[in-house]
């Protein structure tokens, strides 16, 4: 109990206090591109991008003062340790990833849903590949460390690890649907916090099927975890996922009057193929990843 409610502590501290600090980060910007006009780009962005940004940075911040209140202080506690290979997890887990995906989107160029389409040239398509793979690797670090390393691992240590796995997929997923509300007229330091509510005003419609299968991926990725006793896997395999959602747009186009709700639009994962694939990584997961030795959860308390 006093692990949730820590948890509970830190999830307002983060969504309350990135709320609060957003207006300060948004004057703090608007003042810096008036004397460096490299801020200009940044100093135009919405005001809810800052809000947003505002509540991920607190939110690492405080990750952890959390994992040490909770007994996580510990690299293994956090599915960090050194050992059982952790660059041929990883490397393994990034196969698994991005071989599932490819599938999907290969499916789709066959079938006729998407066109194979590269829209840049060859040095800017590698200059663009490159930072995909930077961008995988970086959001794949940062979410397993907070949704399976913290979340999951906080969770399961309170709850039986199946019933950690449901809520911690069910946050992870509804996170990325996290709205962006339009502007204030003006920013005053309690705008962050009335724009809170419209963060979380999700449409009903549209829901299907991307979070399903953002819902599957993070069952997925915990359940890696759960096997496996370490992280190491799961980023890989998140890694090769996001690389695809970002290299999709680059080499493919959505063709006209294709079924969207089948092959899905630019995101990807808005597709039932990219569900049906998840489903199949699912499978594979389940047969195949045999749970290490010393890998299961600690008893509820």
């Amino acid at each position: 109990m006093r692990r949730i409610c820590l948890l509970t502590v830190y999830l307002t501290a983060v969504f309350g206090g990135g709320a609060l600090l957003s207006p300060w980060l948004y004057w703090l910007t608007q003042w810096g591109a008036a004397h460096w006009t490299a801020l200009d780009g940044l100093a135009k962005s919405p005001f809810s991008r800052f809000v947003l940004r505002a509540i991920l940075g607190l939110a690492a911040v405080l990750l952890w003062p959390l994992l040490r209140g909770c007994g996580m202080g510990s690299a293994r506690e956090i599915g960090l340790a050194k050992g059982g290979r952790p660059a041929r997890n990883a490397a393994t887990g990034f196969v698994i990833g991005f071989g599932s995906l490819a599938c999907a989107a290969g499916l789709a160029v066959v079938c006729g849903g998407r066109t194979a389409h590269l829209s840049r040239s060859g040095g800017e398509m590698v200059f663009a590949l490159l930072g995909a793979t930077a961008t995988a690797v970086v959001v794949a670090v940062i979410e397993e460390l907070i949704f399976r390393g913290a979340l999951f691992g906080i969770l399961r240590k309170a709850w039986a690890w199946p019933g950690a796995l449901a809520a911690s997929s069910a946050v992870y997923a509804a996170v990325h649907f996290l709205q962006k509300p339009d502007a204030p007229q003006s920013v005053d330091w309690l705008s962050g916090i009335r724009m809170l509510p419209e963060l979380f005003r999700i449409p009903a419609e549209g829901l299907a099927p991307a979070f399903f299968t953002l819902l599957l991926a993070g069952a997925i990725l915990a359940l890696v975890y759960q096997r496996t006793g370490s992280l190491f896997m799961s980023m890989g395999l998140h890694a090769g996922w996001i690389f695809w959602l970002a290299a999709y747009r680059l080499v493919t186009r959505e063709t006209p009057d294709a079924a969207r709700a089948i092959w899905g639009s630019d995101k990807l994962i808005d597709g039932w193929v990219a569900f049906l694939m998840l489903a199949l990584v699912l499978g594979v997961v389940w047969g195949s990843v045999r749970p290490a030795a010393g890998a299961s959860s600690p008893p509820p308390l």
